[in-house]
Order: C-alpha cells, then sequence, then structure tokens
C-alpha cells in the first residue's frame, strides 16, 4: 500500500472515530458530566491527529485553482477547526475532572453559553463535512438502480427525520444563543438518544452530499465553457 492511500486510510478511520465519539459528546444525559469531559479529551485529540494526517492540504490552501467544489469545502474545514478549537477551549474552562487546572481560564457564564453553541455548530459542521466527502468515496460503488434509489429513499427518510428532531429538540435555540443551558431529557433511553443524535446528523450528512454533488455539476459546466 503506497503512503498517500495509507494516509487516506488513517484519515478515514480518524474521520469514523470522530464521528462515534460526537455522537456520544452530544449525549450528555447519557455520559454524565465526568465521562463527558473525558471524551471531550478524546475529541480534542483526534481533531489534532486529524489535523497532523491533513498538513498536506494546509500546505496548499493558498496555491491553485478554487472551483465550488474546493471552496465550498475549505470554508467548511475552516469553520470546523475552529468551531472545535472553541468548544474544546470552553470545555476545558468549566472542567472539573478531565483539566481541573483549566478552570476559569475565561469567565464561566461566557464559555457555557459559548461551549453550547459552538458544541451544536461542531455537530452540524461535522455532519455536512461527512457529506461533502461521500459522492467521492462512493464513487467507485457498482450498485443496480434499485439499490441506489432503496438507499437514496431511506437516506431521504432518516435526514426528514432527523430535521424533525432538530427542530423539536431545541437545536436552533442552541446554535443562536437563545437559551443559557441545554434541555436535556435524562429518562429517555441511551440507545434511542444516541439514535436520535445519529439521525439528526443524518441530515446534515445528505445536505453536504448533496451540495457536493451540485458544486461538481457546477465545476464541470464552468470547465466546459
Amino acid at each position: 500500500m503506497s503512503v498517500s492511500k495509507k494516509r487516506n486510510t488513517a484519515r478515514r478511520i480518524v474521520d469514523a472515530a470522530m464521528t462515534v465519539v460526537l455522537l456520544f459528546l452530544m449525549a450528555y444525559q447519557v455520559t454524565g458530566e465526568a465521562a463527558h469531559e473525558w471524551i471531550g479529551v478524546s475529541m480534542t485529540i483526534l481533531v489534532i491527529v486529524h489535523q497532523i494526517l491533513n498538513r498536506r492540504w494546509y500546505s496548499a490552501l493558498f496555491k491553485g485553482r478554487y472551483n465550488p467544489y474546493r471552496s465550498l469545502t475549505t470554508v467548511l474545514n475552516i469553520l470546523l477547526v475552529l468551531c472545535f478549537a472553541m468548544t474544546a477551549f470552553c470545555g476545558m474552562s468549566m472542567s472539573g475532572y478531565a483539566v481541573p487546572f483549566m478552570y476559569g481560564l475565561a469567565p464561566v457564564s461566557f464559555v457555557r453559553r459559548m461551549h453550547l453553541s459552538m458544541s451544536h455548530w461542531a455537530f452540524v459542521l461535522m455532519g455536512l463535512h461527512l457529506g461533502m466527502h461521500i459522492p467521492a468515496m462512493t464513487a467507485g460503488l457498482k450498485w443496480s438502480d434499485r439499490t441506489r434509489n432503496m438507499l437514496t429513499g431511506l437516506s431521504t427518510l432518516a435526514a426528514g427525520l432527523g430535521l424533525y428532531l432538530f427542530i423539536r429538540n431545541g437545536m436552533p435555540d442552541y446554535l443562536f444563543f437563545r437559551v443559557p443551558f441545554a434541555f436535556l431529557d435524562y429518562d429517555k433511553a441511551a440507545v434511542l438518544v444516541i439514535v436520535e443524535n445519529l439521525l439528526m446528523l443524518s441530515t446534515w450528512v445528505l445536505i453536504g452530499a448533496r451540495a457536493a454533488q451540485v458544486c461538481r455539476i457546477a465545476g464541470r459546466l464552468a470547465a466546459s465553457k
């Protein structure tokens, strides 16, 4: 296996690990505060590893031409890194278990609301980021029309249900600083919490995948002129 293939495989493994960790990070009512902090530390480490694996992407950031796909993925990646960084800093500034020596680095009243908002923006951006890569990852797969239609229908159904849950659970309020605290159902079964998080993530994955397809088409049309 070539170095580039090994690097791509490592990136996909890290992406998969980040996705799983993200689902549990968004399930605070399941993990509790102490575990939530340590899961957050794990996510921070994975994000750092991901950036190291993507160092070539950063070195080419201001080089070459920018088509619609590259432009959108660049914006998403930068916003995602900033959201992860802010979420981690705010979380550590409130830490009472994982890194208690960082408690109080910034006013708790500020970092609590910022952590709530940035973590949910990271959730949305992570879904879009994953979705943008799906067309390229599945391009080599040979599916029949029946299978493709079935998968399209199932993904659309999951995304629609996820969007309903996203709105019902008050996620837009967290994104736009409308409330200072998360309103969580501690009586809900742990499996149901994770499944709901997965469905909500699938909404943004589908949107990202569709955006990638539109960008690819726009790029081909621009190149043909």
